[in-house]
């Protein structure tokens, strides 16, 4: 309330009180990274966020000699067959070698500009574009096994170290490249060895060694070699965490035993597999293409005619023409290839009345995101209550501001009830939590639970033979 003064007259005080609206934010926008040699440098720059939004035309600037050069011209069309999606491009250099173009998908942060690169450049989205990508895929780049790659580092504690965390000196091996370690040292001794990248290829292992800890003694690193999940997916989980997004992966499209045991390199909920690549004319000529980005289009296009909640599984896969691979599918036939697939969070392609995705699952370890359309809903939500309460930041803590932000909340979650996004759900301010210390540090807590709309992933009827019927004759 204004402070009072005298006034002969009348006034109208705004009072800046109430529940507020909340919005759901965009779920449906793609996130990109690839290359495309031949494409228009200044319409996409190296390790840039590019907004194509929903354009042919502007995607045709990846491809100026018409040659389709580079994983994504490819992948932008396949996109668009499924919907005019809003889609962020980041591009980045393909070298002589895989290795080094894998370096740069892989990217990080430019020590003097500070630029994000390779992957990384999907995290500067939403502040120059304005948009957060929350589907993402890398096409080309997510589909590999990184075979003789450091996967253990075992030895010694030593004894007498400067605490802290430092970077292990990769050097030496056959065949190999890319192997990177850390290692965190507390009460003078090794306790923690955390490899960042596996790297690939090795036949003998290289040999790690530690500087700049001090005068200590002792400490072994040892490593194993052995078959590692994919460097671009492992460093997209990270990202994903923190954008609430989720990653459509490629599995190796080679037998079931492969995308199996790819799937299991991985227990985040996070990534999607699908698995095996899709055949699609591309100028006159047939030619496998990875599915992750049509799935990633699947995703946007369900996103923007049914809803955020709906799963992708069994929607048409448009403007493929089959499988690398077939995928046997019969309804009710648990021992079909496209069921054994799923059961192992594989999803799949089937033809059942045109092409279809076929598969609900994340590779989470914990069942309670097993599904990928209950991880996005609790994404959504939650980033869209997020989003909405910045106008609640640093506002006085009254019994008006505890009762207007708990009765927005109610408002927003009985409006998903409504049109079938969720359940239910409720909001609450625990008497518990916001104690009088609490509120007098300036911290406030609200409680709220939903419960997200499950996939009917198995339906059962069962079938009873009877002759109760034989007196309609009569």
């Amino acid at each position: 309330m204004a402070v009072e003064q005298f006034l002969h007259g009348v006034e109208v005080i705004d009072i800046d009180g109430g529940a507020r609206p909340i919005s759901t934010v965009k779920s449906s926008v793609i996130g990109i990274v690839g290359t495309a040699p031949d494409a228009d440098p200044l319409a996409y720059p190296l390790n840039t966020p590019v907004l194509v939004a929903g354009s042919r035309i502007e995607a045709a600037k990846l491809d100026m000699t018409g040659l389709g050069l580079g994983t994504l011209p490819s992948a932008l069309d396949s996109i668009f067959d499924q919907c005019g999606a809003v889609v962020i491009v980041v591009r980045v250099a393909k070298e002589a070698t895989d290795s080094a173009t894998l370096a740069n998908m892989l990217g990080g942060v430019d020590p003097v500009t500070g630029q994000y690169k390779g992957v990384h450049a999907l995290r500067a989205a939403q502040s120059t574009l304005g948009y957060q990508p929350r589907l993402l895929c890398a096409p080309g780049f997510t589909h590999q096994r990184v075979t003789g790659g450091v996967v253990t580092l075992t030895g010694a504690a030593g004894s007498g170290y400067t605490d802290g965390t430092y970077a292990l000196a990769a050097s030496g091996g056959t065949g190999g490249s890319g192997a990177a370690a850390t290692i965190t040292i507390a009460g003078g001794v090794v306790t923690k060895r955390t490899i960042t990248n596996s790297g690939s290829g090795y036949s003998v292992a290289p040999t790690f060694t530690l500087s700049g800890a001090g005068a200590g003694t002792g400490a072994t690193f040892v490593p194993g070699l052995g078959n590692a999940g994919n460097a671009v997916v492992a460093e997209l989980v990270g990202i994903a965490d923190r954008l609430k997004a989720t990653i459509f992966a490629d599995g190796p499209s080679t037998n079931d035993a492969a995308a199996i045991a790819y799937a299991g390199d991985f227990g985040s909920k996070r990534v999607f597999v699908i698995d095996p690549k899709v055949l699609k004319t591309e100028n006159g000529v047939l030619v496998t293409q990875f599915a992750s980005a049509g799935a990633a289009g699947i995703q946007a296009r369900i996103d923007n005619d049914l809803g955020f909640w709906w799963s992708p599984s069994n929607q048409l896969f448009n403007g493929i023409q089959g499988t690398e691979r077939p995928i046997d599918f019969t309804l009710g036939d648990a021992n079909s290839r496209a069921n054994m697939l799923n059961e192992k969070k594989v999803a799949t392609i089937i033809r059942e009345d045109g092409y279809r995705l076929w598969g609900n699952r994340t590779l989470s370890s914990d069942p309670k995101w097993a599904f990928l359309c209950v991880v996005r809903t609790a994404d959504i939500i939650n980033d869209s209550l997020l989003r909405a309460h910045l106008w609640a930041v640093d506002r006085g803590i009254t019994k008006n501001y505890m009762t207007e932000v708990v009765e927005g909340v109610n408002a927003y979650l009985r409006h998903l009830t409504a049109i079938g996004a969720i359940l239910g759900g409720k909001c609450y301010a625990d008497p518990d939590l916001n104690t009088p210390l609490q509120i007098a540090q300036g911290k406030v807590y609200f409680d709220f639970d939903f419960t997200p709309v499950y996939p009917a992933e198995h339906i059962t009827f069962r079938s009873h033979l009877v002759n109760d019927y034989i007196k309609e004759i009569f």
